[in-house]
């Protein structure tokens, strides 16, 4: 005889959100399969894989955002300027003492952001866009104006070294989404996120500590978006002011299919390993296909669309049900 919890899990699970665009991204992936014959090769399955990182660790921070119902348009900027940021001190620092200062300098235009947000009570979409421009003109200022090659070679140690076969940024972004799914789930702070976005008045009246609560998730997201970076210019071994552009855009869009509210409360970190992993294969799909590039910004956003129109309409038959 079955268990009442254990008997219930499942069907409950079946009508989430999350649900839904695993069966997407399963749907996805057996289609592409049958379209190009070269999706399912174990080598573009790594590929796929090694692809999902930088989007994939962004995306971290920005449903953390998200889910307190802001948002963090800075991120590509962020990330930009923290790349040169670590280039430049890969000049004259041990690798580790480099990585470990550019994560900072991350964390630290988060902090600015998520101060102005939740302190001044600025809206999260001014303070971001501004910080983007900011962000953007210092990358450009400090790199002046021009890549950055010659990094040491044993920064791509971060990226080619494998543990059983696996490499290891791969493994860095599967252990990041269980910590914070752990977080999330099972923490006081996690769920002080999600009361934040919910509700922030009654989260205020409940005694959580919202303000601190309102501004780690922009640390976070600066924090990050810096590390993404790091683990971009270990695998093309230089750093370009115009480095994480369009990241933003990509890491929302990742988040809203995954299930979030763009409102907040709402959302959760597998259904953003779902999002994530769904935009990599139809970006995977159309090189395959030798997709022009120009037109793989419109497949990308016609696709996403349709996506969030399919849900909606099934959330509201599944409501009228």
């Amino acid at each position: 005889m079955s268990e009442p919890g254990r008997s219930f899990a499942l069907p409950r699970f079946a009508n989430t959100l999350e649900f839904r665009m695993l069966v997407l991204a399963v749907v996805l992936a057996l289609i592409l399969s049958i379209i190009s014959p070269h999706f399912f090769t174990e080598r573009n399955m790594f590929n796929i894989l090694d692809q999902s990182v930088v989007l994939g660790i962004i995306a971290v921070g920005m449903t953390l955002v998200i889910l307190t119902g802001g948002i963090d348009l800075s991120v590509g900027s962020v990330a930009g300027l923290s790349g040169i940021v670590l280039a430049l001190l890969l000049k004259e620092l041990p690798i580790p003492v480099a990585i470990v200062i550019a994560v900072g300098c991350g964390a630290l235009i988060g902090l600015f952001s998520g101060v102005l947000i939740a302190i001044f009570g600025l809206a999260p979409f001014v303070v971001t866009l501004g910080v983007m421009a900011m962000g953007r003109s210092l990358a450009y200022i400090v790199s002046g104006q021009r890549s950055i090659s010659g990094l040491p070679m044993g920064l791509q140690d971060i990226v080619y070294t494998t543990v059983l076969g696996i490499p290891t940024n791969v493994i860095f972004l599967i252990a990041l989404y269980i910590a914070t799914w752990a977080w999330l789930t099972y923490s006081k702070g996690g769920r002080t996120i999600y009361a934040v976005g919910s509700n922030i008045e009654a989260a205020r009246a409940a005694g959580l500590s919202t303000t601190f609560y309102s501004i780690l998730p922009y640390v976070v997201s600066g924090a990050l978006a810096a590390t993404a970076m790091t683990f971009s210019l270990a695998q093309i071994m230089s750093a370009d002011p115009i480095g994480g552009s369009q990241l933003e855009l990509d890491a929302i869009a990742a988040v809203v299919i995954g299930g979030a509210s763009l409102f907040g409360g709402r959302g959760s970190i597998f259904g953003t390993l779902m999002g994530v992993l769904i935009m990599v294969m139809i970006r995977n799909g159309l090189n395959l296909l030798g997709v022009s590039p120009f037109w793989q910004g419109t497949a990308i956003g016609a696709i996403i669309i349709l996506a969030l129109l399919a849900e909606r309409l099934i959330t509201w038959k599944s409501r009228r049900i």
